[in-house]
């Protein structure tokens, strides 16, 4: 069984959210992790190169259940062309509230957004804190 490629490194949070691709995705990123920090109340962890990560659980691969690792509980990412939310729509008790985030576009963990202001803030704090009581997966996950 291969390492996983994404993984928790040493990489400056604060450094990478000042490189952001534009100003507004920096202004955007800077206040994305105050408001996670607000909520989960730990420092963000950079996961691989463009993930900013909090906490983190233990996974068993639905796919293949061989295939287990770590994973960040929620996190984002202000990628150029939108902004990444990840762990805020997977978990059942978020399911209800996700619709009333704002204007998005969903993957299957994941929720994108072109712009901060298209979302309702304490609809996305609600949901990370949804994401940051997550415990360790004891089934598969998908």
């Amino acid at each position: 069984m291969g390492e996983p490629k994404t993984v928790p490194t040493d990489a400056d949070v604060h450094q990478f959210l000042e490189a952001a691709a534009t100003p507004r995705r920096r202004e955007e990123g800077l206040r994305i992790a105050e408001i996670f920090g607000e909520v989960t109340g730990t420092d963000p962890v950079m996961w691989g190169p463009t993930m900013v990560g909090y906490g983190s659980f233990r996974y068993i691969s639905r796919a293949n259940p061989r295939t287990r690792g770590n994973w960040f509980k929620t996190g984002f990412s202000p990628r150029k062309a939108q902004l990444t939310f990840y762990g805020l729509n997977d978990l059942p008790e978020a399911k209800a509230l996700v619709p009333k985030l704002g204007t998005f576009t969903e993957g299957v963990s994941c929720v994108y957004a072109k712009k901060l202001e298209d979302l309702d803030l304490e609809v996305l704090r609600r949901l990370i804190a949804i994401a940051w009581a997550r415990t360790d997966d004891p089934e598969p996950a998908s």
